[in-house]
């Protein structure tokens, strides 16, 4: 295992405390793909300062519904870093009301963008973001409004015709404040 590799593990056993699981995998060309979950939102941070003080770099933010082709308040929000050539993911769930991260720009940022969207496209609450603005969806839209009808990724995967009508037919009985 390379040098990077165990001092991301040793840092991360001794900064992070509680659950939290590592998956290590070596391909057979030598290159190292971590996988990390976290129980608890404040450990995404530390685990971004752990990256950053190894000379790494976060690569992208992913954030999802966790119930695939349905609806969701339930989400998870991966990061993709590099530390010099290895792929870290390090995911933690933001179950029902928990719906607050805080943000990573003040150690990478790059992080701008991708917490923009997640607060735009989820209505997840990204704490300590220097500049909360919208990028694409006018602020008079009620925040997370795709989401209560179809996966933001079901729709970007070109799903989206016949189960986001499927989802609007089923809430045409209802007040239009609910759509």
């Amino acid at each position: 295992m390379n040098d990077d590799i165990s001092r991301f593990q040793t840092m991360l056993h001794t900064s992070i405390q509680g659950d939290r699981s590592l998956t290590i995998r070596i391909n057979d060309k030598g290159v190292h793909t971590l996988w990390c979950k976290v129980d608890k939102v404040k450990d995404i941070q530390l685990m971004a300062q752990i990256v950053k003080d190894l000379g790494g770099r976060l690569s992208t933010i992913t954030a999802y519904q966790l119930k695939a082709n349905l609806p969701s308040e339930d989400h998870e929000i991966a990061y993709h870093f590099d530390i010099h050539g290895s792929t870290l993911t390090a995911t933690v769930k933001l179950i029902g009301d928990n719906k607050t991260i805080s943000s990573l720009t003040p150690i990478f940022r790059n992080a701008d963008w991708n917490e923009r969207e997640f607060m735009e496209l989820y209505d997840i609450e990204v704490e300590g973001h220097p500049d909360p603005r919208r990028l694409f969806i006018d602020e008079s839209i009620d925040p997370a409004v795709l989401q209560r009808f179809i996966p933001y990724s079901a729709m970007v995967n070109a799903a989206s015709t016949k189960t986001l009508w499927e989802n609007i037919m089923d809430k045409r009985g209802q007040p239009n404040d609910k759509l």
